[in-house]
């Protein structure tokens, strides 16, 4: 009996062992891990850790002849024929669909062809007044001609009937002279006469040839006056012919006028029956409505045959084959002055899995690297500024399979500082460190009196 109690106390002192042996290993165990996770949990509060500053926004492009384009219709029509569907590539140039005339103006289908004569009739008219012009021009310079050589001609025969003038009072004088000689002769011989110292029939010579002397003189008058009045005739008769023809060319140069007037409004004829000859030319390559560029057909907006389409009217939507897509990303006002443009950013696209550390972007999967390449200067109507977001050319490429529209969610990187940093900003509800890439040059605001002075300068 003795042994049995022995035995069972033997194997109680050794089962307290065990449990007091085993707990204590648990114990160490327990001590060491806590001591392993607040060393670790020390050592990671000196890890960097990359600010942020997280945004969203969606896909777009950054040229705006990569966007969705609309195809309208130039003219008015009635569907004819679609050639396209939707879904369906087409090239630069492709058929979208074909137009019939709606118009009255335009239903005649000889109207090019009537347009044409009427064109070609214009022309002839406008040639034709070319030529009476350039006739007229011709008869103006000969009357300009005509007029110059009679006005010498006059010239001449006054300068000749000048000259006559003088001579005849030349003679006159000289008559004059005769007779005055004449007469003492006479009166010496007649006083000889009546003293007896001279015959009668001398002194009727002397009488004789005073009478002879007197007529010479009145002949010379008469004549000098005859030549006076074909001085004076002359005179008359330059003026004359310079009315005559001055009245000849003012009738010419108002036919010239009135004939450049006719030809202007020919011309003015002419030139718009070629405009609407040219119109309807156009016009009739507009009723194939093309495609501007190359892409996908995404939606048709009109539909049906025979729909009657206004001028100007949206047709399908096409997609750019070709495009440079950036990101549209919304910052708040009190994030604005930590976003710079050249600054870096992680980018998750919806629809792609991502495993997101957002202060260790080297250990981040799933992301894409982005580059800041605006940032606008007015607020959108949303409240917030809007920043464009390019791929980084020094990371991974972005996904081919994104399209315009889709959503994102971005992380604008700024400045790298230590964890413990980090927990006691956001424990006291800091703002970020104010951080500027490295490279970056604000622009500078010139004001308006630097700005005369360079301009003056």
């Amino acid at each position: 009996m003795k042994s049995i109690f022995n035995n069972q106390y033997d194997n109680e002192k050794r089962f307290l062992a065990s449990v007091e042996l085993s707990s204590n290993r648990n114990s160490r165990r327990a001590a060491r891990l806590i001591l392993s996770f607040f060393i670790v949990s020390f050592a990671l509060m000196f890890f960097p850790w990359t600010q942020n500053v997280q945004v969203s926004g969606n896909v777009i492009t950054l040229r705006p002849e990569q966007k969705p384009q609309p195809v309208n219709s130039i003219i008015a029509g009635k569907i004819a024929r679609w050639y396209v569907r939707e879904g369906q590539m087409v090239e630069k140039g492709d058929t979208i669909l074909y137009l019939e005339e709606v118009n009255d103006k335009y239903l005649d289908t000889l109207m090019i062809e009537r347009l044409a004569s009427q064109v070609a009739a214009k022309k002839q008219a406008v040639d034709f007044y070319q030529e009476k012009i350039a006739s007229q021009a011709d008869q103006l310079n000969t009357l300009l001609a005509m007029q110059k050589l009679k006005f010498e001609q006059a010239k001449n025969k006054l300068e000749q009937n000048r000259l006559k003038v003088i001579t005849d009072s030349m003679n006159v004088v000289a008559a004059e002279t005769d007779l005055n000689v004449s007469q003492l002769q006479y009166n010496r011989f007649d006083t000889l006469y009546r003293q007896g110292l001279k015959s009668l029939t001398e002194l009727e010579g002397r009488k004789l040839k005073l009478q002879e002397t007197q007529a010479k003189y009145l002949s010379a008058q008469n004549k000098l006056l005859t030549t006076r009045n074909e001085f004076l005739n002359t005179e008359i008769e330059m003026t004359g012919v310079m009315n005559e023809y001055q009245e000849k060319i003012f009738k010419t140069e108002s036919e010239q006028f009135s004939a450049f007037t006719e030809l202007y409004q020919a011309e003015g004829d002419y030139l718009k029956l070629r405009n609407d000859l040219s119109n309807i030319e156009v016009r009739g390559n507009f009723y194939f409505v093309t495609s501007p560029q190359s892409g996908l057909v995404s939606r048709t907006i009109a539909s049906g045959l025979g729909e009657y389409i206004a001028a100007g009217q949206t047709i399908a939507q096409i997609v750019p084959n070709d495009q440079d897509l950036v990101l549209e990303l919304f910052v708040r006002p009190v994030d604005l002055p930590l976003v710079h443009a050249g600054g870096k950013a992680r980018v998750q696209f919806d629809g792609w899995p991502a495993l997101v550390f957002s202060g260790w972007p080297s250990i981040t999967q799933g992301t894409y690297g982005a580059k800041i390449i605006a940032v606008d200067k007015v607020i959108s109507p949303n409240g917030r500024f809007r920043i464009l977001v390019a791929p980084d050319e020094e990371e991974t490429e972005w996904p081919e399979a994104i399209r315009v529209g889709s959503g994102t969610n971005a992380w604008v990187m700024l400045k790298d500082v230590p964890v413990w940093y980090e927990l006691w900003r956001q424990f006291n509800g800091f703002p970020p460190e104010y951080y500027t890439p490295a490279g970056y040059e604000p622009q500078k605001v010139v004001k308006k009196e630097e700005k005369s002075k360079d301009e003056k300068k």
